[in-house]
């Protein structure tokens, strides 16, 4: 069965860099997309970033566009996404999904399958 587990949340101050991680395990060779999003108390899930099953190709959310980016290992079924000069709207769970097919997507309804999420606070 395959499960998805994102690390590398936490605290950092207002302007600081995190940078999450999210492993595939259970698969040897799976050729889907994957993205993050966030999901704040009272707020609906927002894209923030997806790369496509090679990593040739990303989307990027408004939310992330000029501060964020998303990569990925292959070999270790690893996506990461790399956040710097985080700010007071930042804060949020965030999630890793995997999607239907192999194109990025920001639509969070071509996702079946997600991780338990990682926390992200930021402090000023």
């Amino acid at each position: 069965q395959v499960q998805l587990v994102e690390s590398g949340g936490g605290s950092v101050q207002d302007g600081g860099s995190l940078r999450l991680s999210c492993v595939a395990s259970g698969r040897t060779d799976r050729r889907y997309a994957m993205g993050w999003f966030r999901q704040s108390p009272g707020k609906e899930r927002e894209f923030v970033a997806a790369i496509g099953w090679s990593g040739a190709s990303t989307r990027i959310g408004d939310v992330a566009k000029g501060r964020f980016s998303v990569s990925r290992d292959t070999g270790k079924n690893t996506i990461f996404l790399h956040m710097r000069n985080l700010k007071p709207e930042d804060p949020a769970m965030y999630y890793c999904g995997e999607a239907l097919g192999g194109r990025p997507s920001e639509d969070f309804l071509e996702y079946n399958l997600w991780g338990p999420g990682v926390e992200v606070t930021v402090s000023s």
